[in-house]
């Protein structure tokens, strides 16, 4: 006969048998495993690191921005050849598209922007600053004209030489009498005779994309005085019959100018 607990026991199933736990790792394989996760984890934090730095980081100079900071400094480094040279030629840049040859007479040494401006000229320009003025004077093939040009180094941003270009245009400052560039007169050359009383034309203009003002003015090279005075902007219209027009001073102060704007720029991208 059987008890009540041997009737229990035989009706209720065994218990389930549960698979047996694995043993823990071995302390070499916890250690890998935890390396592994601390590389992932710095991989994540260099790459998010570097990342931010690009985000962080200031931006690098455009070409031209590098450019007009080359254009503050070119005077100091480059071979004065190379910004006035010995010699100019313009196939088409005198009345009617004549051809136009000059040569060099001299360079003025380098300084400041006051013996090479009549005074009003330079304070109009004055609120860009002078870091140097460059002058050189040329002759023509037949050593009737002789023009200075000069290349004035400003000390402004791009900013500044806006506001002066556009001071400058509105105030039509190249147009006026009062305020010329004055010539350089190497001794000892056809040009040597060439001084404020024989300015009979000039060209200025103000470039804002470097520091730089580009002017030149001319004269006969005989010494005449009371040439009456002319813009260049003027002497080379179509219709101008003044004696400046006519003798193409006009032409030479213009196509001189901008030949040796282009050899300043030249420079400056190299």
């Amino acid at each position: 006969m059987t008890t009540e607990a041997e009737r229990v026991r035989t009706v209720m199933p065994p218990p389930p048998a549960y698979p047996p736990s694995p043993p823990p790792a071995p302390p070499a394989r916890r250690s890998a495993a935890a390396a592994a996760v601390c590389a992932v984890l710095g991989l994540g934090l260099v790459a998010g690191a570097a990342v931010g730095g690009r985000l962080t980081a200031p931006p690098s100079r455009t070409a031209a921005e590098a450019a007009y900071e080359r254009g503050g400094t070119l005077w100091s480094d480059v071979p004065v050849d190379e910004l006035f040279p010995r010699t100019v030629h313009a196939p088409d840049a005198g009345p009617g598209g004549a051809s136009r040859d000059w040569t060099r007479l001299g360079v003025a040494p380098d300084g400041d922007c006051a013996p090479g401006l009549d005074p009003a000229l330079a304070a109009a320009l004055r609120p860009a600053g002078c870091r140097r003025l460059l002058r050189a004077t040329y002759a023509d093939a037949t050593s009737t004209t002789v023009t200075t040009v000069g290349l004035l180094i400003t000390g402004t941003d791009r900013a500044g030489m806006r506001a002066l270009r556009s001071r400058v245009a509105a105030g039509r400052l190249d147009t006026r009498t009062d305020m010329l560039p004055r010539p350089y007169a190497p001794p000892g050359t056809v040009a040597d005779r060439f001084g404020d009383a024989q300015r009979a034309s000039w060209w200025l203009a103000v470039r804002d994309d470097l520091p730089l003002v580009v002017w030149s003015v001319t004269g006969f090279a005989d010494g005449r005085t009371g040439t009456p005075l002319q813009p260049a902007a003027r002497a080379v219209a179509p219709d101008a019959a003044s004696d400046v027009a006519q003798a193409g001073l006009g032409h030479d102060a213009r196509a001189l100018a901008a030949r040796i704007e282009s050899a300043f720029r030249a420079a400056v991208r190299r």
